[in-house]
Protein backbone atom coordinates (compact mmCIF):
# COMPACT_ATOMS: atom_id res chain seq x y z
CA UNK A 1 0.00 0.00 0.00
CA UNK A 2 3.01 2.55 0.82
CA UNK A 3 4.45 1.44 -2.17
CA UNK A 4 1.47 2.57 -4.48
CA UNK A 5 0.96 5.67 -2.57
CA UNK A 6 4.91 6.44 -3.25
CA UNK A 7 3.97 6.02 -6.96
CA UNK A 8 0.82 8.03 -7.61
CA UNK A 9 2.78 10.78 -5.27
CA UNK A 10 6.23 10.45 -7.73
CA UNK A 11 3.61 10.51 -10.49
CA UNK A 12 1.59 13.36 -9.59
CA UNK A 13 4.51 15.37 -8.95
CA UNK A 14 5.39 14.33 -13.13
CA UNK A 15 1.90 15.69 -13.94
CA UNK A 16 2.85 18.84 -11.58
CA UNK A 17 6.03 19.35 -13.79
CA UNK A 18 4.31 18.57 -17.03
CA UNK A 19 1.73 21.28 -16.42
CA UNK A 20 4.56 24.14 -15.55
CA UNK A 21 6.34 23.10 -18.83
CA UNK A 22 2.84 23.62 -20.68
CA UNK A 23 2.98 27.32 -19.29
CA UNK A 24 5.30 27.75 -22.15
CA UNK A 25 4.21 25.67 -24.78
CA UNK A 26 2.43 26.73 -27.36
CA UNK A 27 0.29 24.14 -27.95
CA UNK A 28 -1.42 24.74 -24.54
CA UNK A 29 -4.89 26.49 -24.85
CA UNK A 30 -4.75 29.54 -22.85
CA UNK A 31 -7.30 28.46 -20.73
CA UNK A 32 -5.41 25.15 -19.87
CA UNK A 33 -2.53 27.56 -19.46
CA UNK A 34 -4.62 29.71 -16.74
CA UNK A 35 -5.56 26.88 -14.66
CA UNK A 36 -2.45 24.85 -14.52
CA UNK A 37 -0.72 28.24 -13.70
CA UNK A 38 -3.07 28.26 -10.59
CA UNK A 39 -2.28 24.34 -10.17
CA UNK A 40 1.45 24.62 -10.12
CA UNK A 41 1.46 27.93 -8.47
CA UNK A 42 -0.68 25.95 -5.42
CA UNK A 43 1.07 23.07 -5.65
CA UNK A 44 4.55 24.17 -5.42
CA UNK A 45 3.82 27.30 -3.35
CA UNK A 46 5.07 26.69 -0.43
CA UNK A 47 2.31 27.78 1.90
CA UNK A 48 -1.11 26.33 2.21
CA UNK A 49 -3.93 27.62 1.71
CA UNK A 50 -5.06 25.80 4.52
CA UNK A 51 -2.26 25.31 6.93
CA UNK A 52 -1.00 21.53 7.42
CA UNK A 53 -1.19 22.14 11.35
CA UNK A 54 -5.21 22.80 11.08
CA UNK A 55 -6.30 18.89 12.13
CA UNK A 56 -8.14 16.86 8.79
CA UNK A 57 -8.81 19.74 6.76
CA UNK A 58 -4.65 20.67 6.40
CA UNK A 59 -4.12 17.84 4.93
CA UNK A 60 -7.26 17.54 2.76
CA UNK A 61 -6.68 20.25 0.64
CA UNK A 62 -3.32 18.96 -0.44
CA UNK A 63 -5.47 15.24 -0.75
CA UNK A 64 -7.67 16.45 -2.77
CA UNK A 65 -7.38 20.51 -4.48
CA UNK A 66 -4.06 19.40 -6.19
CA UNK A 67 -5.15 16.09 -8.13
CA UNK A 68 -8.40 17.58 -8.43
CA UNK A 69 -6.68 20.68 -10.28
CA UNK A 70 -4.25 18.48 -12.31
CA UNK A 71 -7.04 16.07 -13.47
CA UNK A 72 -9.11 18.79 -14.79
CA UNK A 73 -6.23 20.67 -16.91
CA UNK A 74 -4.52 17.35 -18.04
CA UNK A 75 -8.05 16.93 -19.88
CA UNK A 76 -8.06 20.50 -21.36
CA UNK A 77 -4.47 19.88 -23.07
CA UNK A 78 -4.48 17.67 -26.10
CA UNK A 79 -3.29 14.35 -25.45
CA UNK A 80 -0.10 14.47 -27.82
CA UNK A 81 0.66 17.60 -25.95
CA UNK A 82 0.50 16.27 -22.65
CA UNK A 83 2.34 12.48 -23.33
CA UNK A 84 5.30 15.19 -24.78
CA UNK A 85 5.15 17.16 -21.56
CA UNK A 86 5.60 14.30 -19.55
CA UNK A 87 8.62 13.18 -20.86
CA UNK A 88 10.03 16.29 -20.43
CA UNK A 89 9.00 16.19 -16.77
CA UNK A 90 10.58 12.74 -15.99
CA UNK A 91 14.14 13.79 -17.55
CA UNK A 92 13.21 17.16 -15.15
CA UNK A 93 13.37 15.20 -12.63
CA UNK A 94 16.65 14.78 -11.77
CA UNK A 95 17.21 18.50 -11.12
CA UNK A 96 16.61 21.48 -9.32
CA UNK A 97 12.54 21.84 -8.30
CA UNK A 98 11.20 25.02 -9.04
CA UNK A 99 8.97 26.81 -6.15
CA UNK A 100 6.56 29.19 -6.19
CA UNK A 101 7.10 32.26 -3.87
CA UNK A 102 4.71 34.34 -5.72
CA UNK A 103 2.01 31.71 -5.37
CA UNK A 104 3.01 31.98 -1.61
CA UNK A 105 3.00 35.34 -1.29
CA UNK A 106 -0.35 35.45 -2.85
CA UNK A 107 -1.65 32.63 0.04
CA UNK A 108 0.48 34.61 3.00
CA UNK A 109 -1.71 38.33 1.87
CA UNK A 110 -5.29 35.83 1.74
CA UNK A 111 -4.20 34.99 4.99
CA UNK A 112 -3.57 38.33 6.46
CA UNK A 113 -6.45 40.14 5.05
CA UNK A 114 -8.68 37.19 6.26
CA UNK A 115 -7.05 37.76 9.82
CA UNK A 116 -7.53 41.46 9.64
CA UNK A 117 -11.09 41.03 8.55
CA UNK A 118 -11.65 38.54 11.72
CA UNK A 119 -9.96 41.08 14.20
CA UNK A 120 -11.67 44.28 12.27
CA UNK A 121 -15.05 42.32 13.17
CA UNK A 122 -13.80 41.53 16.70
CA UNK A 123 -13.08 45.01 17.54
CA UNK A 124 -16.12 46.48 15.96
CA UNK A 125 -18.45 44.00 18.06
CA UNK A 126 -16.32 45.06 21.57
CA UNK A 127 -17.10 48.82 20.94
CA UNK A 128 -20.99 48.72 20.68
Amino acid sequence: MVENMSEKAAKMLVDVYALFLGLGDKRVPWYAKTLAAITVGYALSPIDLIPDFIPVLGQLDDLLLIPVGIYVTMKLIPEDTINDLRAKAQSMMDGDKPTSWIAGGIVVTIWILVLAAIILNIVQRRSR
